[in-house]
């Protein structure tokens, strides 16, 4: 086995070519394996595992390995650690105290161990029958009987029991499916699929990265003289092969479906700016920087021929709606329809009332369509789109309906873009020919989550707060004071401020015993004498929810118990308190978005976390980075460190496939290497890229093109 080599990537072509690592299959494969050949519930279960095709099977990679390649004596083996001992089975009795059990004594020439089984088969008692020479793997612990190894693996041995040279594989696997029956036919694909290199040597050489049939080889059977921690923690040459290889994929997919799109015709929006400029002088505020060099990002954008598909991010409150405003203005004084989507009534509503507040003056229609509209309301909001009288629609996923029709589609806005799946965005691109698409979103996306799951995207980001915004003071509180925080809140509301009290549940859950938002307005009620105390939960009429919100805006309703419905989109300048109750159980994302409802306008603004003990780890860890934070790009990193990509920004929504081996921060420098690969590839060798795309993403390409 070569020695393990440093697993920092190079770039240098003119420096000595890396040894490659030697792969043990065979040259000569064995005939083609078709999946559909086995039984119907071996391939159920595959197909559970993620496994549709032979070649799945040669990157089913294992969880961990065991090492049967040293055998040790009995009174060798040390406590607490998974071992490989043999000797003669000398006793071996059922036992039904203190429950049924089968307990057997296996001796070498050094001593004795206890073997016991507390869940057994016929053909375990007679695998551990008196005299029967037998293998056992498993960890030796401390028993009531003396040392003991609990449920071991257990091998008969005979004359020509070799010890196995190679680390054995443990692979994910599921119910029904043995972990023999896997590494058969694991074994069985190695050996039928073609595993020669789709990347030219010069690029292996130029990254430091050892040959792919070797890698592969390597990892589904290690040699034990391999550290352990090189194979634990990923960090050998042939997984970071492995990682290199996927992270590339991801990049040619991602680069070839924005090419797909170039090629596309789109409605060259390039107007006067006339309309524009008159919604910007009706404002009675002033664009940031920030908010004026995305603007030109976007003009950029309609002014091409292809679709825009452009993420525009910014931190909660920082002026997104109004570029979306003035972007719809661009595409209606050329003639073209808007559509904008928003992922809840409260948040599309919200959007509807701001937008026909600025574009009414202007004569342009805004028609608000959503699920909850009385029949007439909804056949009107239909003909308006269809006719093209309504320049802009707004509304949630009732514009995805077959019924809606627009007249001359030319953009669609989409915002909280993550929260919308890929076959949705489809339906309504779908809509119009080819029509831009803008997406906003206010979670902001760490720059390798950016660089790996989003690279097919141009993204503006508007880092810059309106002025006259002030800071968002964060305290951490436990439920045991809770007296104290009603305190406050009473004393906010007497210098005329309103307040937002979060809950995370809208019914008792014994489970989790959580507070309800029920019961605490029918506490909060109670306790805040001569204060109005509202109550929103998504389980409300949409009629009884916009009531409610209008009635907290107009200032008739002082402290408002909310679920997280209120997470994006409510805007009450005169909100300075929020507390946000069981604040451990919720993710730091959702914590940012909700403490960005208060601070909203000139008053001094805190959010309290209301948290209960005892605390976890990890939910310490986001405490202590919300409290210690609020830019929303250091919250999204942080966050993507604790939780990982999967549950970041929609990706698991967005139609990119999943990393399952690369990690994104302990991988960075793949990230950006499998970038540079993936263009170089691309100019100059496209066959080596759709080999390799074949290779990874078979027929997954048409979800990219989102």
């Amino acid at each position: 086995m070569l020695a393990c080599r440093a697993s920092g990537l190079r770039r240098a072509p003119s420096l000595r070519a890396p040894n490659r690592l030697k792969s043990t299959q065979p040259n000569i494969r064995s005939p083609f394996m078709d999946l559909a050949t086995l039984a119907p519930g071996i391939q159920s279960r595959l197909t559970k595992l993620g496994i549709h095709r032979p070649f799945d099977l040669v990157l089913h990679l294992p969880l961990r390995y065991e090492d049967e390649t040293h055998l040790l004596a009995i009174a060798d083996a040390p406590v607490g650690c998974a071992v490989l001992v043999e000797g003669e089975v000398q006793t071996c009795e059922t036992m039904f105290r203190p429950k049924k059990q089968l307990v057997a004594r296996v001796a070498d020439a050094t001593g004795m161990l206890v073997v016991r089984l507390i869940n057994f088969y016929p053909n375990q008692a007679q695998q551990l029958a008196v005299g029967k020479q037998v293998r056992l793997y498993g960890e030796i612990r401390r028993g009531f009987w003396g040392d003991e190894m609990v449920h071991p693996k257990i091998k008969s041995v005979g004359a020509h029991n070799q010890l196995s040279e190679a680390l054995t594989p443990v692979y994910p696997t599921t119910a029904g499916l043995p972990q023999a029956t896997l590494t058969k036919l694991i074994g069985r694909a190695l050996r039928a699929c073609p595993l020669s290199d789709t990347l030219p040597p010069v690029m292996l050489d130029a990254y430091g990265l050892p040959d792919f049939a070797g890698s592969v080889a390597l990892l589904h059977a290690p040699t034990p003289d391999i550290p352990n921690v090189m194979l634990e923690h990923r960090t050998h040459p042939a997984w970071r092969r492995l990682k290199f290889d996927e992270l590339l994929a991801q990049q040619l997919s991602l680069r070839m479906a924005r090419a797909a799109r170039r090629e596309k015709n789109a409605p060259r929006i390039a107007p006067e700016g006339r309309v524009a400029a008159r919604l910007v002088a009706s404002l009675p505020f002033k664009l940031t920087q920030a908010q004026n060099r995305v603007l030109l990002d976007i003009a950029r954008d309609l002014a091409q021929p292809h679709p825009m598909q452009r993420l525009l991010q910014g931190d909660v409150g920082s002026g997104k709606t109004i570029v979306a405003a003035i972007a719809a203005c661009h595409a209606i004084e050329c003639g073209y329809q808007v559509a904008l989507l928003a992922p809840t009534e409260i948040l599309a509503e919200q959007h509807f009332r701001k937008l026909s507040t600025w574009l009414a003056p202007l004569d342009i229609k805004v028609a608000w369509l959503a699920g909850s509209l009385k029949a007439r309301q909804k056949r009107a909001a239909l003909e308006d789109a269809a006719l093209g009288t309504a320049p802009l629609v707004v509304g949630t996923h009732a514009i995805f309906q077959n019924q809606v029709e627009f007249k001359n589609l030319g953009l669609v806005i989409v915002d909280e873009q993550h929260r919308f799946g890929v076959a949705q965005r489809l339906a309504l691109r779908a809509k119009g020919q080819s029509p831009h698409q803008l997406m906003m979103s206010a979670t902001p996306i760490p720059r390798t989550l950016a660089m790996s799951f989003y690279a097919d995207l141009d993204v503006s980001v508007i880092d810059e707060l309106p002025p006259g915004r002030t800071p968002i003071v964060t305290k951490l509180i436990s439920d045991a004071r809770r007296d104290e925080v009603i305190t406050r809140i009473a004393a906010k509301v007497a210098e005329g401020r309103q307040v937002y009290w979060v809950c995370p549940l809208i019914e008792e859950s014994e489970a989790l015993q959580l507070q309800t938002a029920v019961d605490t307005h029918a506490q909060l009620s109670e306790e805040l004498e001569g204060i109005a105390v509202g109550l929103l939960h998504g389980k409300m009429k949409p009629d009884d929810k916009a009531a409610v919100m209008a009635e907290f805006i107009a200032n008739r309703i002082q402290v408002l118990v909310a679920t997280t419905v209120i997470e994006v989109g409510v805007d009450v300048p005169n909100a300075s308190l929020m507390v946000i109750e069981h604040a451990e159980r919720m993710g730091l994302a959702q914590l940012h978005q909700l403490r960005g409802r208060v601070g909203r306008g000139a008053h001094a603004s805190l959010c309290v976390l209301l948290y209960t003990g005892p605390l976890g780890d990890t939910a310490k860890e986001r405490l202590r980075v919300i409290y210690e934070n609020t830019d929303g790009f250091v919250i999204a990193q942080e966050d993507l460190r604790i939780r990982g990509p999967g549950e970041l920004a929609g990706v698991r929504q967005s139609g990119v496939p999943m990393l399952r081996f690369a990690d994104l921060e302990a991988d960075a420098d793949l990230v950006e290497a499998a970038r540079e690969a993936a263009e170089a590839l691309l100019a100059d060798n496209r066959p080596a890229a759709i080999a390799h795309l074949d290779r990874w993403l078979p027929g997954r390409e048409a979800l990219l093109r989102v």
